[in-house]
């Protein structure tokens, strides 16, 4: 197995986290319009109570994807760039990006917390998986 196929998930990742973006932008600002809120308002204070649940949760997704994700980038890039990619790295990579995949989709659509914390349990395993696997190779 090559990089490519390691990079396509991580390429899949990013590209779902600009559809996150689109998606925030399309809720956020018509209902900051339908609340009469000034984007300059937002520097004198939270204004998360003005604005419905369901538009906060894909913010809230969008900012989710730039934290652990980053993790993910890192590693994926690693070990591509070293050469040790395999079967189990690229198995759990895309088992990473679809699990982050799913998270966004309750997050951003019903939002059931405990089906949301089992998909980031399940996923923190995957990318666990990938980054133990490349320790096992290097030590």
């Amino acid at each position: 197995m090559g990089a490519v196929e390691l990079l396509t998930p991580v390429m899949v990742l990013a590209g779902w986290t600009m559809i996150i973006l689109v998606w925030l932008y399309a809720t956020r600002i018509p209902a900051m319009s339908k609340a009469k809120i000034d984007p300059q308002d937002a520097l004198e204070g939270d204004l998360s109570t003005k604005i419905p649940l369901k538009v906060r949760q894909i913010a809230d997704n969008y900012n989710h994807l730039l934290e652990q994700p980053p993790l993910f980038y890192a590693s994926a890039l690693a070990i591509a760039a070293m050469g040790h990619v395999d079967v189990v790295a690229v198995y759990a990579a895309w088992a990473y990006v679809g699990l982050r995949v799913l998270h966004s989709l309750v997050q951003c659509t019903y939002h059931k917390v405990m089906h949301r914390w089992a998909l980031f349990m399940l996923s923190s395993v995957a990318l666990g998986t990938l980054v133990v696997n490349e320790l096992l190779k290097l030590f």
